[in-house]
């Protein structure tokens, strides 16, 4: 069992809930942006007008942002087609564990043993966020391409103690790597000094991401149920997929705060996000990963973190990754197929994903993203929070003359009715559909 990724998560969530009560609520930055190669610097008082005649979602700049650091550059990050799917504290120790994992979609990871081996990393053109772990690692490792600068400090120090921390370790920071970090959900929360978040979120990193596991930790079904923050999460839909959506709304809120925007990165339990067999109620169901992931990208998420360790309950593993791969019949092992399947989609859309996406209200209930590329719109939906499941009906802009919508991944089509609308089943809450359109 991977002892580093346990005490890490464990001990840090620890002392995070003893000092601060957590919260939960977000609200949706609707602002506009200019993007550059930099942080990219948002500009509030126009517009800026995309595709169709449609406003910009702002984003960072996409896969330009990353031409900026010389490692990520090289190593392929500012390719449309890239985005980057990281497994958190995974392990590997030989070729066949690292091709497991990409098979499943892995293209990088954070937390390793110090015994690893970078050659076998760039043999097989994957990527390592951290320190240099032994003398392998050195400014011509091809796969070295970021620096972690800590995780979850937020929890771990008082607000000014922490700054310091992380400006002593971002000095130490290898030229040509780009810096990221981890913090808890309590920066996207009003019991930390909004200051204090402010300045986590934008002083230190180049990508950033918070934790948290809404499907499997205790807080939604904590009496009474609290919530302290500015835009919030009922319980009613605590427990689901828009959840981490609106994880990513609050982060971009934060993130937008100097006026600059950074990508911005998801974390999912691949199992369960509980500590302590106290706090632990069930595990997250395959449909709810998938639905988790592509929520995060209907909201922005620029990558995506798989929390690879289960903690508690009857199916525990230091590396649940690993264990499906050499454990006959693992009791995960329909969690990761999940993974493997979802993963496989962002990659083969991540040319559209890495677009500039476009606002647009499709109707009442729902969930979505607008991308076009090459001549095609694509529509990400997934239904609204504290919105039933059932039959949603979609209005396309009226810039779109396709008649037929191809569902994406599910082998069928949709015709367009003469209003312009089609009307699909989202039968759960967790259910997703990518439709392509004609322009």
């Amino acid at each position: 069992m991977n002892n580093l990724g346990r005490m890490t998560k464990r001990a840090r969530r620890g002392r995070a809930r003893s000092g601060i009560a957590l919260a939960f609520v977000f609200s949706l930055l609707l602002t506009s942006c200019t993007a550059s190669v930099t942080k990219g610097s948002l500009e509030t008082e126009e517009q800026e007008i995309g595709a169709l005649g449609l406003p910009l979602v702002p984003w960072e700049g996409g896969p330009a942002y990353w031409k900026q650091f010389a490692k990520a550059k090289a190593g392929g990050w500012s390719d449309p087609s890239f985005f980057p799917i990281v497994a958190w504290y995974n392990g590997v120790s030989d070729e066949k564990e690292v091709k497991f994992d990409k098979a499943l979609g892995i293209n990088t990871y954070i937390g390793m043993a110090d015994t690893l081996d970078a050659s076998l990393l760039d043999d097989a053109g994957v990527f390592w966020i951290g320190r240099a772990l032994n003398k392998t690692f050195t400014p011509k490792t091809k796969s070295w391409v970021g620096y972690i600068l800590d995780d979850e400090v937020d929890g771990r120090f008082e607000p000014v103690e922490g700054r310091e921390h992380l400006k002593a370790i971002k000095a130490k920071v290898p030229a040509g790597l780009f810096s990221y970090a981890n913090f808890t959900y309590m920066v996207n929360e009003s019991d930390l000094p909004k200051d204090a978040s402010e300045k986590y979120v934008n002083d230190f990193t180049d990508a950033v991401s918070v934790d948290k596991y809404w499907y499997t930790i205790p807080h939604c079904s904590n009496e009474p149920y609290r919530d302290v923050s500015l835009s919030p999460v009922s319980r009613e839909s605590c427990r689901s997929s828009s959840s981490y959506g609106k994880t990513m709304d609050s982060l971009r809120l934060r993130d937008a705060a100097d006026g600059k925007l950074q990508p911005l990165w998801q974390f999912i339990e691949n199992m369960g996000g509980a500590d302590a067999e106290a706090g632990f109620s069930a595990y997250i169901r395959p449909d709810q990963v998938r639905g988790a992931v592509m929520n995060s990208i209907i909201h922005e998420a620029r990558g995506i973190l798989y929390f690879n360790q289960s903690l508690a309950g009857p199916c525990q593993a230091g590396n649940v990754f690993r264990l499906d791969q050499v454990q006959p019949n693992f009791c995960g092992s329909a969690q990761v197929a999940a993974i493997r399947n979802v993963n496989k989609q962002i990659h083969e859309l991540a040319p559209v994903i890495n677009t500039q996406s476009l606002r647009f209200n499709f109707g009442e209930g729902l969930d979505t993203m607008l991308k076009v590329s090459n001549g095609y719109a694509y529509v990400f939906s997934m239904i609204a929070a504290d919105s039933q499941p059932g039959q949603r009906k979609l209005a396309l802009p009226e810039q779109i003359a396709g008649r037929e919508v191809e569902v994406l991944f599910e082998s069928r089509n949709l015709n367009v009715d003469s209003s312009g609308s089609f009307s699909d089943d989202f039968n759960q809450e967790s259910v997703y559909h990518i439709y392509k359109v004609k322009l």
